[in-house]
């Protein structure tokens, strides 16, 4: 499902017209990025949380070279865990 797909389903689901869910799924997003960006975290009780992980460097290695190591800076990522509900729904 992509986002245009995912505003067609908000607006059947609510009533709302097709540009008012975009709004809303835009406002929704924003408020997510935004609070990853500085440093929190987001929880959806039943569906999963948002959050920040450091990942610290490392050596890689080139599959077509492999004698010589790579340095991999260290990073920050945003990693997701789904919710016991999520979880037991996809798993039915």
């Amino acid at each position: 499902m992509n986002k245009k797909e995912l505003v067609e389903a908000i607006a059947g689901k609510t009533g709302f017209t097709k540009k008012d869910s975009e709004l809303v799924l835009d406002a929704a997003m924003e408020t997510i990025e935004n609070e990853l960006v500085s440093g929190g975290s987001v929880k959806l009780i039943g569906f999963g949380s948002f959050a920040v992980v450091d990942r610290r460097p490392r050596t890689g290695r080139n599959p077509r070279k492999p004698e010589q190591p790579i340095k991999i800076p260290a990073s920050k990522a945003v990693v997701f865990k789904t919710g016991s509900d999520l979880k037991k729904k996809v798993n039915k």
